[in-house]
């Protein structure tokens, strides 16, 4: 989610910016906002996954989408995807599209996430992993990502199965 000293940019549930909160104060209640990527292989359209690092406050271990952050004061939707692509992966200069906007309310957080999406082709690309923050990476065709969330929910981020139905890559 954010860093501890952070100040994290919280919302209203119209998504509207209703002030800040330090990141280790932030309650249940407080929605704030995410941004996320959905990187696919331009030649095979496989998705790009990351596994969270084991010593992450939420999720430890537990497999995601290619980046995702929390915006923190100053930064905007677009502001926070580009640096987080670049702190996360290593990635600059992707062209990306903005996608579904989803609002989850896991029962632990509560949060407005802008998708993005972009893609590129794997084998030119090199990705410099944030040691802090991602443990490894994978490439996964989105069938086999599907039929692995619905066989092995507890690998992934708790609103992972939503995620995909969202973006248009599981069925609803």
């Amino acid at each position: 989610m954010g860093k501890p000293g952070n100040k994290v940019v919280i919302v209203d549930e119209n998504d509207t910016p209703i002030g800040v909160k330090l990141y280790e104060d932030m309650k249940y209640d407080d929605i704030y906002r995410v941004t996320a990527l959905w990187l696919t292989d331009t030649l095979t359209g496989d998705a790009l996954l990351a596994q969270r690092k084991w010593t992450k406050r939420n999720d430890p271990g537990k497999w995601a989408c290619a980046v995702g952050g929390t915006i923190e004061e100053g930064d905007t939707y677009d502001d926070n995807i580009v640096k987080e692509i670049e702190e996360e992966i290593g990635l600059t200069g992707l062209s990306l599209t903005r996608g579904p906007k989803q609002f989850v309310d896991n029962e632990a957080h509560k949060f407005f996430c802008q998708w993005f999406i972009a893609s590129v082709d794997k084998n030119k690309v090199e990705l410099t992993l944030e040691e802090d923050e991602v443990a490894q990476v994978k490439w996964l065709p989105p069938e086999e990502l599907i039929t692995d969330v619905e066989a092995h929910p507890e690998k992934y981020t708790p609103n992972t199965k939503e995620s995909l139905q969202i973006l248009g890559v599981a069925e609803r």
